[in-house]
């Protein structure tokens, strides 16, 4: 996906070492090594993601939903150091005190911040210095992990591996900012000039739902996020969802029979939000010539039609379907036909708007503590998608995982399919 620098000699980890995700936190006996590994693996793949990156290109914040590059790196590191060794490795001094108010994100309790808006701003610490304090943090980590008695690391493994996962969150806004950066420059940078869209499994054909009461979220095997538990029972009407995909084909059609400028299709809000924002086709496309391009990892490519429809807002999603005259699916519909097999993209290619508001499951508490912030203070005003895309690193997608995103948002790769009811 990303091009591979390098590693260096302390970055180095035994390659028979198990794949992330690493082994359950209830496994006994606890594998320290495996741990570590995972550890490195984790923190390699935001590096190797970076390397592309000169110090220019790591410095720019495009907007106010994307973050650089630099501050990626720090904020993930920082997390380690707030969250983890700050409470469990014993004697543990903090690297620099001043990188807590520049690189917390949204933990209020943790203390105050830089205001998002302004994380480009930030030039100091340097690229080099941000490496530097990096590993600093994984020597103590890796320190942590080696010398704490077992009953320590039954303390320890939950929030090591919430902050695994979570650097996996950011290695892909990692991605997904820099292309918006490349997207707002003239020249039309490459982050990888070898970076292709993988192809679609496009199945014809629906998935059948029949009417039930089924099981859905978390089922309490292998790591999840609070926002998927607790796992509760759900009306499921008879239905069915589409095995493929939506394509760039079919938004042009979408596009050349006016669906942009007919008020009947949209939500009034969105209706607002596309001429506010100039909207009329999908994220990064543009005319050229008598046909589209768009920006990609890879550059300024020619639509590929055949391609699953990427970079759209919620608001778009819903009045394609509108269009069609057919619905978004829930994301217990989507959960339910992705658990029988039935949807062969449903992970690695775009994240898939659903229609179901971004809420608390029956019973869900958050985490205690400023971690309980992670999801919980968010379950508002947004919109659930399920799936998994392509700049979303390998063991990370999960059949339960909530994505969610405000409904006027479109520069993650996001995308959609559609459903019927019975």
């Amino acid at each position: 996906m990303a091009a591979t620098a390098a590693l260096r000699p302390d970055e180095t980890h035994d390659p028979r070492a198990p794949a992330f995700p690493p082994p359950p936190v209830t496994a006994r006996p606890i594998d320290r090594a495996a741990w570590i590994a995972a550890f490195r693996q984790v923190r390699n793949e935001t590096e190797r993601r970076a390397a592309p990156l000169s110090p220019e290109d790591q410095q720019v914040q495009s907007m106010a939903d994307a973050s650089p590059t630099k501050w990626h790196r720090a904020h993930v590191t920082w997390f380690f150091e707030q969250f983890l060794l700050r409470e469990h490795l014993p004697g543990y001094a903090i690297y620099d005190a001043r990188l807590h108010y520049l690189f917390n994100s949204y933990y209020v309790a943790a203390g105050p911040r830089q205001p998002r808006i302004q994380r480009g701003m930030i030039t100091r610490p340097t690229m080099a210095e941000v490496a530097a304090y990096r590993a600093h943090i994984d020597r103590a980590v890796e320190t942590l992990l080696s010398q704490a008695s077992d009953r320590g690391l039954e303390m320890v493994l939950p929030i090591l591996e919430i902050g695994l996962y979570h650097e996996q969150q950011h290695q892909e806004l990692l991605l997904t900012d820099i292309l918006h950066a490349f997207a707002q420059n003239p020249l039309n940078p490459a982050y990888d000039p070898d970076w292709r869209f993988p192809d679609a499994d496009a199945q014809r054909g629906q998935v059948e739902l029949r009417r039930e009461i089924a099981w859905i979220g978390h089922t309490g095997e292998g790591f999840s996020f609070d926002n998927e538990s607790p796992r509760h029972e759900t009306l499921i009407p008879a239905g069915s969802i589409d095995r493929a995909l939506v394509t760039n084909r079919q938004w042009l059609g979408f596009m050349e029979d006016g669906g942009y400028a007919k008020p009947e299709l949209w939500l009034s809000d969105g209706w607002y939000a596309g001429p506010a924002e100039g909207w009329e086709a999908p994220g990064y496309w543009h005319r050229d010539g008598e046909g589209w391009a768009t920006m990609t990892l890879g550059g300024q490519r020619p639509v590929d039609l055949d391609a699953p429809v990427t970079h759209i807002s919620y608001y778009e999603a819903d009045a394609y379907a509108r269009w069609a005259g057919r619905f978004l699916p829930t994301e217990f519909e989507w959960e339910v036909a992705a658990r029988d097999g039935g949807l062969p993209d449903a992970f690695g290619l775009v994240w898939q708007w659903t229609r179901s508001a971004y809420m608390p499951y029956p019973g869900y508490r958050p985490l205690p503590g400023a971690l309980g912030e992670y999801n919980g203070k968010f379950m508002a005003n947004q919109f659930v998608l399920r799936g998994s895309s392509v700049a979303t690193p390998e063991g990370h997608a999960r059949l339960p995982y909530r994505n969610f995103f405000y409904p006027h948002q479109r520069w993650q790769f996001t995308g959609l399919r559609l459903a019927d009811a019975a």
